[in-house]
């Protein structure tokens, strides 16, 4: 029986399965495979699944696919997930990762892991909503007034302190979520439009809370990550 060894990571409740493409084959990634290894009862289990695979342009390229099969294109918290074990694997002290759209950077810091996650772009807003592409496309909501769209990731703002800000996360493909470090980099380049000010955000989720610092066009994104186990799945 074929074994296919994995790395399970969580940033702040955010978990993810990591298969290391760099030294092990991988059986093909279609949609069956990915449900399979990633539900919680007959699988491992994992919000998203990660890829690592060989780059000419970065220290290794991601691919992203939801627990419904589905790939998506942008991770932050897998990023840090991935840089936290880049590093260790490489002996570096920053990598950068490729994604379809962007090369991001992650390096230790003594909060965790941060990535500068590149540019986020305000594509439409309106009283009740403001919508962001930073790689993947977001929806932040500040009046939960309309219908969620589904095909998107969705952020709703709970509640705003000063720079705390507590939001829920709804994703595209894996649905209701912990935590969503591209989400709270979303929320963030939304505050940042309503208010017409760059300013650091927390944003404190349900599972846990991480710093927004940067930039609309490099926006950073900070926070601790856990490697929690490894193992072998059987195919």
């Amino acid at each position: 029986m074929n074994r296919l060894p994995f790395t399970k990571m969580q940033a702040q409740g955010n978990d993810f399965i990591i298969l290391n493409g760099l030294n092990t084959e991988l059986p093909a990634l279609t949609q069956a495979f990915v449900r399979r290894i990633t539900e919680r009862r007959y699988g491992i289990g994992c919000d998203q699944l990660l890829v690592l695979e060989k780059s000419d342009a970065a220290n290794a390229a991601m691919r992203i696919f939801n627990n419904d099969g589905s790939e998506a294109a942008n991770c932050g918290n897998g990023l840090r997930c991935v840089g936290h074990l880049l590093m260790q694997q490489l002996g570096k002290e920053c990598v950068t990762i490729a994604l379809a759209d962007r090369i991001v950077k992650a390096e230790t810091t003594i909060n965790g892991i941060c990535v500068d996650m590149g540019a986020a772009i305000v594509s439409n807003a309106t009283p009740a909503h403001v919508d962001i592409d930073i790689g993947n496309k977001h929806r932040v909501f500040f009046e939960t007034t309309e219908s969620f769209p589904t095909d998107r990731n969705v952020e709703i703002v709970t509640g705003q302190i000063a720079h705390h800000v507590y939001i829920d996360i709804i994703e595209c493909g894996a649905g209701h979520t912990p935590a969503c470090g591209s989400g709270a980099c979303a929320t963030a380049a939304a505050i940042w439009s309503n208010e017409g000010e760059v300013r650091p955000l927390t944003i404190e989720m349900p599972g846990g809370t991480v710093t927004i610092t940067g930039c609309p066009k490099n926006i950073k994104l900070e926070g601790p990550v856990t490697q929690t186990f490894e193992g072998v799945f059987s195919l």
